[in-house]
């Protein structure tokens, strides 16, 4: 009696599965990567001293928010609340001097976008040393 041998398969690998899991991988890190970078404002931050404070210096540059979100830097209003409109007053104003302290002040009703465009303005021209500051209402100074 004469078997006759089967013939044997070459085993496979079916790679088709494997370069389908390797696309949607490589899509899903195309996907979920970042490729914009934040814009950053550089702060020097106050540290605490043991002596007492020195004077406010006379030159200061101030910027005040009102309520409707109009730009008063100095004292004066600005014609309009742009972005350019305060670089250019900020620029006229400081000069080429950059080391000066710069208040930001605004109303409590103004918009936090008001409040982040001048900080953003100052920091673009290249101040460091940004004040919030903050005014206690009458009444609430009462209680």
């Amino acid at each position: 009696m004469k078997l006759q041998s089967r013939s044997r398969d070459e085993p496979e690998i079916n790679v088709i599965s494997l370069v389908d899991v390797l696309l949607v991988l490589v899509l899903f890190l195309m996907v979920s990567t970042s490729f914009l970078r934040e814009t950053e404002i550089t702060m020097q931050l106050p540290e605490a001293a043991a002596e007492a404070p020195a004077a406010a210096p006379d030159d200061k540059l101030e910027i005040m928010i009102t309520q409707a979100g109009a730009y008063v830097v100095n004292g004066r209003e600005l014609v309009n609340n742009e972005r350019r409109t305060l670089r250019a007053a900020i620029e006229r104003l400081a000069g080429e001097k950059r080391d000066v302290p710069v208040f930001i002040r605004a109303d409590a009703a103004a918009t936090h976008q008001a409040v982040v465009t001048a900080m953003d303005v100052a920091g673009q021209l290249g101040f460091v040393r940004l004040n919030i500051a903050t005014v206690t209402p009458p009444e609430a100074r009462a209680q």
